[in-house]
């Protein structure tokens, strides 16, 4: 079937101009980690940019503007054992600046780690933003929490330790259909289809909803029947291309990313 026109408030198509500078990060590395913990750690071994890549280190060096304490907060996840679970730097900078874009004031954000990313979109938020933050693990987000704390941000993040599926299903029940502008999803692979949908349904017309691990370290493109995540994700990827309720834009940052713009 045809694919919808663009339909989103100006804002919003302007920014779209702006994501095509996003394919210079390249894909960076792949996500591996049990689906029973939010957030999947990167590999280092993936990708057409790898970690150690001078091109990589340039586009660092001449794009990033890192928070001092956001800073403080990925040098102290990096040193933790499954610290490759968070997500790249210039990948959480472009989701501040559509945050900032769209002028977002609720945000959902599902998979939390050590809460760098939580914290990244809480210092674009104006004073009565919230960041509605889901996880399993608190004690991850404890090694996060004093930064927000420090960074003077704590206020607007509400960590919900649940399932993130409850916590969606709670704020549908509450009346808070279409009421947010932005949502990241960075969880359990397998449920990704649930996330978006719910996600969907809670997020207004012309927000943005960000889908990680598109790639899932390329095994979407012969993922193996075994596999629940590929097999996940390829399904994903493969509804979003025809799904007629948002414009989409897959970019190959990190380990790849879906931007989702609901009509």
């Amino acid at each position: 079937s045809e694919m919808p026109l663009l339909s989103v408030p100006k804002e919003v198509a302007v920014g779209t101009a702006m994501l095509g500078v996003a394919f210079a990060t390249g894909m960076l590395a792949g996500k591996r980690y049990p689906s029973l913990v939010f957030g999947t750690p990167k590999s280092s071994t993936s990708g057409m940019i790898g970690k150690s890549s001078p091109l990589r280190q340039y586009i660092l060096d001449h794009s990033l503007r890192e928070h001092p304490i956001l800073k403080k907060l990925r040098l102290l996840t990096a040193d933790h054992p499954w610290g490759r679970m968070m997500v790249s730097c210039e990948q959480a900078q472009l989701m501040a600046n559509l945050v900032k874009l769209i002028k977002a004031k609720k945000v959902l954000e599902i998979g939390v780690f050590t809460g760098y990313n939580a914290l990244n979109m809480a210092l674009v938020l104006p004073d009565n933003g919230r960041v509605i933050a889901c996880d399993i693990n608190e004690d991850y987000a404890k090694i996060g929490r004093p930064l927000w704390k420090e960074a003077g941000v704590e206020h607007k993040i509400d960590l919900r330790i649940k399932p993130a599926i409850q916590t969606l299903d709670e704020l549908l029940a509450n009346g808070e259909a279409e009421t947010f502008d932005f949502a990241f999803i960075d969880a359990d692979k397998e449920s990704y289809n649930e996330y978006y949908e719910k996600c969907l349904r809670l997020i207004k017309k012309g927000g943005i909803i960000a889908i990680d691990n598109v790639f899932w370290n390329g095994k979407v493109l012969k993922p193996r029947k075994d596999d629940r995540a590929a097999q996940s994700i390829h399904h994903l990827n493969e509804k979003l291309l025809r799904d007629a309720r948002v414009n989409i834009s897959m970019l190959p940052m990190g380990d790849g990313v879906t931007l989702a713009f609901k009509l």
